[in-house]
């Protein structure tokens, strides 16, 4: 081979050379290039996802807090503390019940409560009273404490028979309040509800019952109960339309009642005596009535039998001195013994005598001569003469 091929043969190797170290220079470069941008890329992208649980993390807090919010009720713990008389009125439903606990600090939230009620599946054993509670309680431990059996309550039960007088003691006794504030309370008419026929007078429309007495339970309150408790036996019997169908107004039969239910010695005697009261009015001519129930009511004593002196009494209400009717009833009778004013037996008897007191046996009879016989009877069982 010539000089000259040598020469021309390195000539063209040269370039070539330069070419591929240049080209690999230019890859190396290139992926030097592509790692720091792979390395950009992956930093950028770790900050992005740092950022986004990051966002994701704060969401979720308060989403998780919002979520608990609704779905778990604010709630206080423990048993509390101090002491709240909460009241719960007639036809309160469980809701209602929660508002006023939480309205008094006794527990935190109405779904609370309404929660835990519904839990002990006690939501309508929710009774009108008055309870004993806490502030600060939790609504678990709240619903126990409104149990019907602790109510702050008592009960007292009128007796058929008993005087206005007698009852307003009966229920100052019970109430602890003055029997001044119940006298003064069967004064208000408009309180009271009265019927139109009543007069404006309580006698008579006391109705004996069983009643509740709570603390906060006024002599107004109390009172108008009975009125309207009366009313209720009233319409039951049919007082009104009764008395048109006795000829008489529906005091006058309400005060025979009251006569009645004084001068019975049991149940089954009473529509006898009716008669008997009736007979006397009915008569032509009327004839007194001649009772010392009502004398005794008058001179305001008791007793089953008036002595001379006291029948010789000037009060409206001596009917051994006076014709017809006393002016209002003598007592607060009971449903028998209205039922027997409405409903008198059958006869005609004029005359009766509780002869044997004691035993509550009690005779009848339309002969004078006989009345005395049984006159004398009583009196010796009841050792007079």
């Amino acid at each position: 081979m010539d000089l000259d091929s040598l020469l021309g043969a390195e000539d063209d190797e040269g370039p070539r050379r330069r070419s591929r170290a240049s080209s690999r220079s230019a890859r190396s470069r290139s992926r030097r290039r592509q790692r720091r941008q792979r390395r950009k890329g992956f930093v950028a992208f770790f900050v992005a996802m740092v950022i986004i649980v990051g966002v994701l993390g704060v969401g979720g807090y308060y989403g998780y807090n919002w979520i608990r919010g609704i779905t778990i009720p604010k709630d206080f713990t423990g048993q509390g503390s101090g002491e709240v008389l909460v009241e719960i009125k007639a036809g309160q439903s469980a809701t209602e019940v929660a508002q006023t606990l939480v309205d008094q600090g006794v527990v935190a939230s109405e779904r609370a409560f309404v929660n835990a009620i519904g839990a002990a599946g006690k939501s309508a054993s929710l009774q009108p009273g008055e309870y004993k509670l806490r502030k600060g309680m939790a609504a678990q431990n709240a619903v126990p404490l409104l149990d019907p059996k602790r109510r702050l309550q008592t009960t007292v039960t009128v007796k058929e028979g008993l005087r206005l007088s007698q009852i307003l003691e009966q229920l100052s006794t019970a109430t602890g309040r003055p029997v001044s504030e119940f006298q003064k309370a069967a004064k208000d008419r408009e309180a009271l509800g009265l019927p139109s026929y009543a007069k404006g007078r309580l006698e008579g429309f006391a109705f004996p019952a069983t009643y509740e007495v709570s603390p906060k339970s006024s002599p107004d309150e109390l009172l108008a109960a009975m009125v309207a408790r009366y009313k209720h036996a009233a319409d039951e019997a049919g007082l009104v339309a009764g008395a048109k169908q006795v000829g008489r107004t529906p005091l006058e039969v309400l005060t025979i009642a009251s006569i009645v239910e004084a001068e019975s010695g049991n149940r089954r005697d009473m529509p006898k005596v009716a008669r008997v009261i009736y007979n006397r009015l009915n008569r032509d001519p009327q004839m007194k009535l001649q009772m010392d129930s009502t004398v005794m009511y008058g001179l305001n004593k008791y007793g089953i039998a008036a002595t001379h002196e006291e029948l010789k009494s000037r009060s409206r209400y001596n009917t051994y001195a006076r014709l017809g009717l006393p002016p209002g009833p003598i007592g607060n009778p009971g449903d028998n013994a209205i039922e027997a004013a409405l409903n008198p037996a059958d006869g005609s008897w004029l005359f009766f005598v509780t002869t044997d007191p004691k035993r509550g046996i009690t005779k009848f009879t339309d002969s004078e001569a006989e009345f005395f016989k049984l006159a004398e009877e009583f009196n010796k069982n009841h050792g007079v003469g």
